[in-house]
């Protein structure tokens, strides 16, 4: 499981309620206090309209884009051609829409904001997971995602195939060389970490191979390899294995779908990789409506 099925379980209330509160804000953003384009279609005027892919991609964020529409105007009917996590090519048809011209076209851009953003994060996710396909090792995010997008973005991590790093500030400590330097050592900062007693996970990362060993000999069971070589590593799974295992390793800082394999070869367990959320480009997507003649509502 997870970390966002586990505060967030699909399907659950608790996902509903995140996907229509960020959808909300986005409406608000986008229409405020009115949609004035909108006022120069026929009030009564009923349209077809369909999306459709422009390039590949892994689609990610249909329930946003269902609740953007829902929010405006239940009435609106759609009918998905594909799944989330579906693998779609270019010019495939993604979902047909019908009802009132109006409130499609005011649902239009923030329904396409979000799968176009969601699908992008689910698509480079998915491009990561196949390439370090039959290592040990497992895709993790970061904390580095667009502002309100957070869990939204970390979700869709989740469907292109990757894990989730902790949520948030609340959802886990990770300690950095700042905390260190202010407890004014690794094994004083274990320390108070470890009587916090929080029943989070503890995570601390490392610059060198000194540091790891001092980490390990603090107690460490969850270790961030900040920048290592490849070389490096490897020396740091193997100063592992001979202290039992005690830690989860993880790799970060440098990595590219060029080298993220050999980073997998080296018996990491995980490699946290901030572009998954961060460095993103939506995925082209195109949203078309035909009028129907003679078609108006009531």
């Amino acid at each position: 499981m997870t970390l966002f099925n586990k505060y967030y379980p699909i399907g659950s209330a608790a996902f509903h309620e995140l996907v229509d509160a960020q959808v909300k804000a986005a409406l608000e953003e986008d229409i405020g206090s009115g949609d004035l384009t909108a006022l120069l279609v026929p009030q009564r005027q009923l349209v077809n309209a369909t999306i459709t892919a422009r390039e590949t991609a892994v689609i990610c964020g249909i329930d946003w884009v269902n609740a953007c529409f829902r929010l405006i105007d239940a009435s609106v009917e759609i009918d998905w051609l594909v799944k989330e996590g579906d693998h779609v090519q270019p010019g495939q048809l993604l979902c047909r829409i019908s009802g009132p011209a109006r409130s499609l076209l005011s649902a239009e851009r923030c329904a396409l904001n979000f799968l176009q953003t969601l699908s992008a994060t689910a698509t480079e996710t998915r491009k990561y997971v196949e390439a370090i396909a039959g290592t040990s090792a497992q895709i993790l995010d970061t904390r580095k995602t667009i502002p309100h997008l957070r869990l939204a973005q970390k979700y869709a991590v989740t469907v292109g195939g990757g894990h989730n790093q902790r949520l948030a500030l609340y959802d886990g400590i990770l300690i950095k060389e700042n905390h260190i330097a202010a407890a004014g050592s690794i094994a004083n900062v274990m320390q108070q970490a470890f009587a916090l007693n929080t029943g989070k996970s503890i995570q601390i990362e490392v610059e060198t191979l000194a540091q790891l060993k001092q980490a390990l000999e603090a107690g460490a069971t969850s270790i961030l390899l900040d920048n290592f070589s490849n070389e490096l590593l490897r020396e740091a799974v193997s100063i592992n294995q001979q202290a039992g295992k005690q830690a989860i390793l993880e790799a970060s800082g440098g990595i590219t779908l060029d080298n993220v394999r050999a980073v997998a070869l080296t018996g990491v367990d995980r490699i946290s990789i901030g572009s998954l959320t961060k460095n993103i480009q939506a995925v082209d997507l195109s949203m078309r409506v035909d009028t129907l003649p003679h078609a108006n509502i009531g």
